[in-house]
């Protein structure tokens, strides 16, 4: 993977293991050298993370829209900005330039572009791994909540493992490094017949 796309929130939390793992994902961007992807914001943990990979000599990314940048909460000190004019614009252009998603924890935007990049992947539009940093088991509830889903009928178990989960960056890469989509087989034969 060349770059990943980064979700996170323009919050910091309340606890500081948010901000220091928001650091550490950086670095560990910086070491393999990957470029962050990511909504260009220079508040909350996207303001972290962005800063320490600028700082130590990677490379970012930002996608953010107009009216973001007139709020002025962009982070001017990038590799480069792009500047979209909808929020879905945005969603899409980090898709498209990014090889790998990983989402950290953040509120309700967070979560949007989390399950819009993996209804993406279960209609077969993209086939990158898309990771959840789960920090402190911030995600335990919602990954319980999609075992639910799976359990409900109401997600096939096929689309739940499109999730790749790990509370460590360095595991939580290894894993993406690896992995393969499952379906992607059942969705090229479709597009064959």
């Amino acid at each position: 993977m060349n770059s990943i796309l980064v979700y996170c929130g323009a919050n910091s939390g309340n606890k500081e293991i948010y901000v220091e793992t928001a650091k550490e994902l950086g670095l560990a961007l910086n070491k393999r050298n990957i470029t962050l992807i990511y909504g260009a914001g220079n508040v909350g943990l996207m303001g972290v993370i962005s800063r320490t990979v600028m700082e130590n000599g990677g490379k970012a990314i930002g996608i953010i829209p107009d009216f973001l940048v007139k709020m002025e909460v962009a982070n001017p000190n990038l590799t480069e900005i792009i500047v979209v004019e909808t929020m879905h614009q945005r969603k899409a252009k980090m898709e498209e330039i990014s090889d790998g998603i990983i989402t950290m924890p953040g509120g309700f935007g967070s979560m949007d572009e989390l399950f819009e990049i993996l209804t993406w992947g279960q209609l077969g539009l993209h086939q990158k791994p898309v990771g959840i940093l789960n920090v402190n088991g911030f995600y335990d509830h919602l990954l319980k909540q999609m075992d639910v889903m799976v359990e409900e009928g109401f997600l096939k178990k096929e689309n739940r493992d499109l999730v790749v989960v790990d509370e460590d960056i360095d595991q939580l890469l290894q894993k993406m490094e690896n992995y393969t989509p499952k379906y992607a087989e059942k969705w090229l034969k479709k597009e064959q017949l």
